[in-house]
C-alpha cells in the first residue's frame, strides 16, 4: 500500500532520526509533580502543595498519583510521567482510560476520545498547561459538528502528567461537564541540570498480516522519542526540546450495514415494509412481527478490508528565564501532526425492498434471523467498490507566561496563548472517497443475521459461479473533502493573596476567542447504471480475491455458505479509466470549493473569586474552597447556504438536489452565567478523608448546532429529502453537580475509596424535525411522467420499468435528458421535476434546548502494594445510571444520553530490582453511541461491551539502558455495534494485537 506516500519512508525515517538524535526526548524519570490544586494557567499552588517526589518505577509513580488525589482540592485523579511511560499505551486516551470514571472511544484500533462519568467527548474540556485547547475532527460524509479533542494526535511519551478535575472550581475555564482534563508538559527550571535520553521502538501490528498482500504495509515500523533539557548554573535560564516520531502500518476488516436500517411497526405499509398477512409474498415470512411489534430491514450489507498507514509527529520547545528571583517567564511552542492514509476494497449488496423472504425473532422488538431479496440478475449489480484517501491533523500552540511573586503574600500570573487545530484531506482524492465498481449479474441475496458475523449467500446470473472481470465497470463515485479548523486566542490574569491566618483569596479575569470553521464538499457521480461499458476497463484491472479469512475472530465467520469474493484493484488505474470513460478528470478528484462552509466565532469574558481556608486545630480538621465564576459569551454564526433550484432523478433511488450559487447566511446569540463552586474536605483521621463538593458547569453546543442558515443533504430519495439548520441562540448545557468521596489511605502507596456523584443537566439539546415544502422544489416522483408509466403497466416499486418507459417514450420531453443505454440495455439519463409535479417534502432537523436530564453514579477504587514483594494491584469500577435511556420499542426521535456506560480497570504488576511487569485489563459496558444510524433516520446505535488486555515487561539493563516489550489487545478482541436488536448489526470490526520492542538510553 504505497500510492499516497508523498515522502519515501526512508527519507521520513531519516529525518525523524536526525530530529530526535539531535534533541534526544522524554525522560522516564519525571520531574516532581505539581499539585493537583494548581490553578490552570498559573504556577501557584494551594496550601496543600505536594512535597517533592522523585518518581521511580511503577510503585513510585502510583504513589505520586495517589498523592495527587489525596492532597487535591475537590475530587481529582491524575497520572504522572513515569506512570504514562510504563503503561502499554499508544496515546493519551489509552492512558486516561486507566482512571476511574474515564472510558474511551476507539478509532483505527487506538483510543481517540474520552467520556467521563457518562458525559460524552464534546462536553469534556481539555487544557494544555492550563490553557484551553481547540479540537478539530472531520466526518466521512458531512461537515463535522464536534468540539471533542482527539487524543490520538498526541503521543503519551512527551507528557509529564495528566490531571482529571472531576469537580468544578471557580478558577477553571468552563466547558467541561464531565471533567476538565489538564495535560502537563515538562518545564526545565522544575528539573535543574542537564538531562537527555533517547528511546527507540520497533512496532509489529498483527492486523497488517490479516490483509490481502496489496493492502499490507511494512511488518515492522519505527518509533523514536527523546528529550534534551538543561539549565544554567545560576538557575536563571532553562531550555528543553522534546519530540517523537511514530509510524504504524496496520489494518482492519469490517462487516456491517453502513447505510442503516429502516424501522417499522408490524402493521406498517410504507416503502420498505414486509408484506402484510395475506398479501402476495407474505407466505415467505417466518414468525412475522405482530402489528404492534417493531422490526427493521437493512438498506445494504457491506464487507470491507482496509489497509492503513499512520505517521505521528510530536514536539515541544520550552524556554524559561528568571530575570529576578521572584519572576519566571516561560515561552513554549507545542506541535503535533497525525497523518493517516487508508486504502480499502469492499463487496456489498443494496436492498431495494422488492420481493423478499424473511424470518424474525419474537417481539416486541423483532430482530432479523434471515433476510432475502429476489433479484433479477439482468438489472441488478453486485458492488465491489474501492477507496484510497488520506487525512492530516495538525495542532499548534504558542504561549507566554509570567509568574510574579510580588511578595510573600501576593502572587500574580499572566498567561497568553494562541492555539490552532486543523484537520482535512491530505490527498487529491479527498479525506474519504468511494469508487463504485459493479457487475450486473447479481441474483437473489440471502443474509443470515443470527450470528455476530452476517453470512451472505449470493446467487449469480448468466451461469456464473464467481465474479466476472469481463462484465465489470466503474459505476457511481464520490470524492469527499472534509475540513475543520479551530483557533483559540486566550488571555488570563490569575492571582492569589494569602492572609495572615493562611487563608487564601484567589481571583482572575480572562478572555477567550474561539473561531471555528467546518466545511465539506463532495464530487459525486450518480452513474450507478455504469460509467461507460465494461469494455472501457481492462479485465486485468480487476483481481478476484477471497475475504472471509480476514474475519476469523468474529463469531459466525467461516460459514462455507458465505459468498467469498471481492475485487482488488489499483485505485489510481481504475480512477483514470473512469475519468477517460467520462471524458473529465475533474469528476474523479475533490473540489477545492466547499458547498458546506460553517463559520462560528465565540467571544467569552470571565472573572472569578475563590476563597480557600483550612481549620487544622479543630477536632476534625476542615478545608474549604468556595468561589464563583462569571462567564459571558457572544456567538456569531455564518454558514454558506446552497440555493436549491431543482430535483433530478438520476438512478432508481437517487435524486440529487440541483444547486445554484451559494450565499452566506447567519445569526447571533448571547448568554451569561454565574457559576458557584464549593469544596469541603474533612480529615476524619490521619488516613481517612471525607470530601463533599457542589458546583455548576456549562457545556457549549456543537458547532453544527449553532450554525447559521439551512443546509440540504445533497441526495434525496423517493420519499423526499432531508436537511439541517442551526440555532445560534442555543444555550449551553447547565449542570448542577454534587459529589461525595470517602478515601482511606491505609498504607504507603495503598488506598481505597468510594465516591458518589450526581449531575442534574438543564438545557439538554435535542433535535426537532419539521416537514418543509416551502422550498417549492418539484419532484418527478409521482409526477406526470411517473403516473403515465404506471398507467402503462409499470408497478410503483419497479423503478427500472418506470425510468425505461419515460426515457423511451418521453425522451425529448421537457426535463428529460436521455443518455446511452447501460450494459444491461436499460436507459440512463436524468429526469427533472417539472412545474405541476408534486412539491418535494424535506424533513428539516434543528437543535433546541428541550428538557432536563440527570445521571448519577458510583466510583470504587483500590490500590494495594503487597509489602516489599514488588507485587501490587490497582483496580477501579464505575457505575453510571440515568433514566434518560433509549426505548428500542418506539420509532421516532428520542432524548437519550449517549456514551452512558459502566466501566472497570484492573492492573496487576511486579516492580522489583531490574524487572517491571504490568498487565492491564480495561472493560467498558454496552452504551448508546448514536441516536441516528447510517440511514439518517432516528435509530439507535449501540456499541457492545468491550474488554482489552494489555501487557508490558521492562528490564533495567544498567543505570543508563532499559529494555521493554509491550503488547496491546493481546487477546485480539473484536468491536461490534448493533441497532435496536443485537441481530441488527451496524459494524463488526476485527483489528489484531500489536507488539512493541523498545530500548531507552539515558545520557544524563
Amino acid at each position: 500500500m504505497r500510492e499516497l506516500r508523498t515522502l519515501p519512508r526512508t527519507r521520513r525515517l531519516t529525518s525523524a532520526l536526525l530530529f530526535a538524535l539531535s534533541t534526544p526526548l522524554v525522560a522516564q524519570t519525571a520531574p516532581a509533580p505539581q499539585s493537583a490544586s494548581t490553578v490552570p494557567g498559573s504556577s501557584q499552588a494551594d496550601p496543600a502543595t505536594l512535597d517533592t517526589v522523585q518518581v521511580s518505577g511503577i510503585r513510585g509513580s502510583l504513589t505520586s498519583s495517589m498523592n495527587v488525589k489525596r492532597d487535591a482540592q475537590g475530587i481529582v485523579d491524575g497520572i504522572v510521567a513515569e506512570d504514562i511511560g510504563k503503561f502499554p499505551d499508544t496515546n493519551l486516551a489509552e492512558s486516561l482510560q486507566r482512571i476511574s470514571g474515564v472510558s474511551i472511544d476507539r478509532s483505527l484500533g487506538e483510543g481517540s476520545r474520552v467520556t467521563v462519568r457518562g458525559v460524552g467527548p464534546d462536553f469534556n474540556l481539555v487544557l494544555l498547561n492550563g490553557r484551553q485547547m481547540p479540537g478539530a475532527s472531520i466526518e466521512e460524509s458531512n461537515a463535522s459538528n464536534s468540539r471533542a479533542f482527539d487524543f490520538a494526535n498526541l503521543a503519551s511519551e512527551s507528557i509529564s502528567g495528566i490531571e482529571v478535575f472531576k469537580t468544578s472550581r471557580a478558577s477553571t475555564p468552563t466547558g467541561g461537564i464531565g471533567a476538565t482534563i489538564n495535560i502537563k508538559t515538562a518545564r526545565p527550571l522544575d528539573n535543574p541540570g542537564m538531562h537527555a535520553n533517547v528511546g527507540l521502538k520497533g512496532v509489529h501490528d498483527a492486523s497488517n498480516e490479516n490483509l490481502p498482500g496489496r493492502l499490507q504495509g511494512d511488518s515492522l515500523t519505527p518509533e523514536i522519542s527523546g528529550i534534551f533539557s538543561t539549565t544554567s548554573d545560576d538557575g536563571r535560564f532553562g531550555v528543553s526540546l522534546s519530540g517523537s516520531y511514530q509510524e504504524r502500518d496496520f489494518g482492519y476488516s469490517q462487516v456491517g450495514v453502513p447505510n442503516g436500517w429502516r424501522s417499522f411497526r408490524g402493521d406498517g405499509t410504507a416503502y420498505g415494509t414486509i408484506p402484510q398477512p395475506g398479501a402476495p409474498g407474505s407466505e415467505n415470512i417466518i414468525n412475522r412481527p405482530g402489528p404492534n411489534d417493531i422490526y427493521s430491514v437493512p438498506q445494504n450489507l457491506n464487507y470491507r478490508v482496509v489497509g492503513v498507514e499512520r505517521q505521528r509527529t510530536n514536539g515541544q520547545l520550552v524556554l524559561q528565564y528568571k530575570p529576578l528571583d521572584n519572576i519566571t517567564t516561560t515561552l513554549d511552542y507545542t506541535y503535533s501532526e497525525n497523518k493517516i492514509q487508508q486504502q480499502r476494497n469492499e463487496m456489498s449488496v443494496w436492498f431495494n425492498y422488492g420481493p423478499s423472504a424473511s424470518a424474525w425473532t419474537n417481539g416486541p422488538v423483532a430482530g432479523p434471523i434471515t433476510y432475502s431479496e429476489f433479484v433479477n440478475p439482468a438489472t441488478s449489480d453486485l458492488a465491489t467498490a474501492g477507496s484510497n484517501a488520506a487525512t492530516r491533523n495538525q495542532n499548534k500552540s504558542l504561549g507566554f507566561n509570567v509568574d510574579w511573586a510580588v511578595n510573600d503574600q501576593f502572587k500574580l500570573n499572566f498567561d497568553i496563548h494562541r492555539s490552532t487545530a486543523e484537520a482535512g484531506a491530505d490527498s487529491p482524492y479527498g479525506s474519504s472517497n468511494s469508487l463504485g465498481v459493479s457487475g450486473f449479474y447479481r441474483g437473489t441475496s440471502v443474509v443470515d443475521f443470527s450470528k455476530d458475523f452476517p453470512v451472505l449467500q449470493q446467487q449469480l446470473g448468466f451461469g456464473l459461479n464467481g465474479l466476472d472481470p469481463s462484465r465489470t465497470l466503474v459505476t457511481g463515485s464520490a470524492f469527499r473533502n472534509s475540513y475543520m479548523k479551530s483557533e483559540i486566542d486566550q488571555a488570563q490574569v490569575n492571582g492569589d493573596f494569602t492572609f495572615e491566618n493562611y487563608s487564601q483569596l484567589k481571583f482572575g479575569i480572562g478572555s477567550t476567542e474561539v473561531k471555528n470553521r467546518s466545511a465539506f464538499s463532495n464530487v459525486q457521480r450518480d452513474t450507478w447504471g455504469g460509467n461507460g461499458t465494461a469494455a472501457d476497463y481492462p479485465d486485468d484491472l480487476w483481481i478476484p480475491s477471497s475475504f472471509a479469512q480476514y474475519f476469523d475472530a468474529i463469531d459466525g465467520s467461516g460459514n462455507p455458505a458465505q459468498f467469498n469474493q471481492l475485487f482488488l484493484f489499483d485505485f489510481e488505474r481504475a480512477r483514470q479509466a473512469a475519468a477517460q470513460a467520462a471524458g473529465d478528470d475533474a469528476l474523479y478528484r475533490i473540489s477545492p470549493v466547499f458547498t458546506t462552509d460553517r463559520r462560528v466565532t465565540e467571544k467569552s469574558k470571565n472573572a472569578y473569586l475563590q476563597w480557600n481556608n483550612s481549620w487544622d486545630d479543630l477536632r476534625v480538621p476542615i478545608s474549604l474552597a468556595a468561589g464563583v465564576r462569571y462567564e459571558e459569551t457572544k456567538v456569531d454564526a455564518q454558514a454558506l447556504v446552497p440555493v436549491a433550484v431543482g430535483i433530478d432523478w438520476v438512478a432508481n433511488n437517487e435524486l440529487p438536489i440541483r444547486l445554484a450559487d451559494s450565499a452566506f447566511a447567519g445569526g447571533s446569540g448571547k448568554y451569561e452565567y454565574w457559576l458557584p463552586s464549593l469544596d469541603l474536605s474533612f480529615k476524619l483521621t490521619e488516613d481517612l478523608v471525607l470530601r463533599g463538593s457542589y458546583g455548576e458547569t456549562i457545556g457549549r453546543p456543537g458547532w453544527g448546532d449553532i450554525q447559521g442558515g439551512q443546509t440540504l443533504n445533497q441526495i434525496a430519495r423517493l420519499e423526499g429529502g432531508t436537511g439541517q439548520e442551526g440555532n445560534p441562540g442555543l444555550k449551553p448545557l447547565l449542570s448542577h453537580n454534587v459529589d461525595f468521596s470517602l478515601e482511606w489511605y491505609y498504607s504507603d502507596a495503598s488506598y481505597a475509596s468510594v465516591g458518589f456523584f450526581r449531575k442534574n443537566i438543564d438545557n439538554y439539546i435535542g433535535v426537532t424535525t419539521r416537514n418543509d415544502t416551502s422550498l417549492g422544489l418539484n419532484t418527478p416522483v409521482g409526477g406526470a411522467y411517473w403516473n403515465e408509466a404506471l398507467g402503462n403497466g409499470c408497478a410503483s416499486a419497479d423503478l427500472t420499468c418506470i425510468r425505461n418507459y419515460i426515457f423511451r417514450n418521453r425522451g425529448s420531453a421537457p426535463g428529460v435528458v436521455r443518455g446511452a443505454d447501460d450494459a444491461n440495455g436499460n436507459a440512463t439519463g436524468v429526469i427533472s421535476g417539472q412545474p405541476g409535479d408534486p412539491v418535494a417534502n424535506f424533513a428539516i432537523t434543528a437543535p433546541a434546548n428541550q428538557r432536563s436530564a440527570s445521571l448519577d453514579g458510583w466510583e470504587f477504587n483500590l490500590q494495594h502494594m503487597f509489602g516489599a514483594s514488588g507485587f501490587g494491584v490497582s483496580a477501579n469500577y464505575t457505575k453510571v445510571d440515568s433514566g434518560l435511556t433509549y426505548n428500542n420499542a418506539v420509532i421516532g426521535e428520542q432524548f437519550a444520553l449517549e456514551g452512558l456506560s459502566d466501566s472497570a480497570n484492573f492492573v496487576g504488576f511486579y516492580d522489583k530490582d531490574k524487572w517491571q511487569v504490568r498487565a492491564a485489563y480495561n472493560w467498558r459496558d454496552e452504551f448508546l453511541a448514536a441516536r441516528f444510524d447510517g440511514s439518517g433516520q432516528p435509530n439507535p446505535v449501540y456499541t457492545e461491551a468491550y474488554g482489552q488486555l494489555d501487557l508490558s515487561v521492562g528490564y533495567q539493563w544498567n543505570e543508563n539502558l532499559s529494555l521493554s516489550l509491550e503488547a496491546i489487545n493481546l487477546t485480539d478482541e473484536v468491536q461490534r455495534q448493533h441497532g435496536r436488536h443485537p441481530n441488527q448489526i451496524v459494524y463488526a470490526t476485527q483489528t489484531g494485537p500489536r507488539y512493541m520492542l523498545g530500548l531507552r538510553y539515558k545520557f544524563w
